[in-house]
């Protein structure tokens, strides 16, 4: 388990609510988790993060507790969860966290840089282990987390848009550096798209800088940092809707064309599973 030893923040507009925001992340007491603080608001609402305080997952994951909302929680906490801090007190002064580049690259290099300590003891890595295969379906899209014998992610996705189409990323922490594989993948949307998304109140402070867009002609705004970048993205959000159990089991999660609703089923039916 790393604990932070001294704080970081990062500012920046919300994908969703175009409100600029700043974040800063302090330690936490062993046991406390992950949750934000509104300060924002009166009485500075606490919010956890954990699975039974998400409010919705329309185009992000969205917390609620205690008079108290925040959305677009996912990347931080990807970022978090795959550094191995369990316990961080996370305060804004806004609804959302901010998109910064559409990754969790700024998040990660953030986390690395501040000065934290190691502990090591059996209590603190010890993980849960799936012992059943659970799996989640809507119509061709679908969720899975089957026991193995280490974790292991695996994520598939297929668009309508020659840039995209049909896409695989599989990734092992043991084998490969959350900063390097999964975090600098951005959040993708499609052109086609923009104006009805925003007319319903949505991706208000999305833009080329902060998103990669594409037509049916391609790429709006390359070059891409993969090949299937949008597949690593869609990775990096499940890892983050997960780590609302805390921890992430040991397992083989195995997602297609799902969505944050559907990695919120299944963080729930892990978590109904108490394992």
């Amino acid at each position: 388990m790393i604990t932070l030893q001294q704080s970081f923040s990062l500012s920046g507009t919300g994908l969703h609510s175009g409100q600029e925001t700043q974040v800063k992340v302090l330690p936490a007491a062993m046991g406390e988790g992950r949750y934000f603080v509104r300060i924002d608001l009166p009485d500075a609402p606490a919010i956890p993060a954990v699975v039974e305080a998400v409010k919705q997952t329309t185009l992000s994951t969205e917390l609620a507790k205690n008079g108290g909302s925040v959305r677009t929680v996912e990347h931080l906490l990807a970022a978090l969860v795959c550094s191995g801090i369990d316990n961080a007190r996370i305060e804004i002064n806004g609804p959302e966290v901010p998109l910064l580049d559409g990754s969790a690259k700024n998040w990660i290099g953030a986390i690395a840089a501040t000065p934290h300590s190691t502990s090591s003891s059996s209590s603190d890595t010890q993980l849960s282990t799936l012992t059943a295969p659970l799996w989640i379906h809507e119509g061709d899209a679908f969720v899975a987390a089957i026991p193995a014998s280490e974790t292991r992610f695996t994520y598939g996705i297929d668009f309508p848009y020659s840039a995209i189409g049909n896409q695989w990323f599989s990734w092992k922490p043991t084998e490969g550096n959350f900063a390097e594989a999964v975090a600098p993948a951005r959040t993708f949307g499609f052109a086609d798209q923009i104006e009805q998304l925003r007319q319903a109140g949505l991706i208000q402070g999305g833009s080329l800088d902060n998103a990669l867009v594409c037509d049916a002609n391609g790429w709006l705004n390359p070059p891409l940092r993969f090949p299937n970048e949008p597949a690593r993205h869609k990775m990096l959000d499940l890892i983050g809707d997960l780590s609302l159990l805390g921890q992430i089991p040991q397992a083989h999660f195995l997602a297609y064309k799902a969505s944050h609703h559907l990695h919120v089923r299944l963080a729930q039916a892990i978590k109904s599973k108490e394992l």
